[in-house]
């Protein structure tokens, strides 16, 4: 499985949203809270190239976006094999 990076907020209802599709599936993730820690959100923009928004969501170091991106990804059926789930090592 790929790593995910989520940087979140605690108020925000699309960072839920977000974490129950990766709770759903199964992934692990690392959530850094911008809410506790100034230099994480200078962090989050400068990965996420400006953008301020909650989520913005990292799978294997590449940007994906927020919440909604990760849902068209998961619609599209892209998620998965971004994640890493299903794949055979080996295959």
């Amino acid at each position: 499985m790929n790593p995910v990076k989520i940087y979140t907020k605690s108020s925000c209802p699309y960072c839920t949203l977000a974490r129950q599709l990766l709770d759903e599936k199964g992934v692990r993730y690392e959530e850094i809270s911008i809410e506790r820690d100034a230099s994480k959100r200078d962090e989050m923009i400068a990965a996420s190239n400006g953008r301020k928004t909650v989520p913005q969501i990292f799978i294997a170091g590449r940007h994906v976006g927020g919440c909604d991106d990760l849902y068209k990804l998961e619609e599209a059926g892209d998620l998965d094999p971004m994640l890493g789930l299903g794949v055979q090592p080996g295959v």
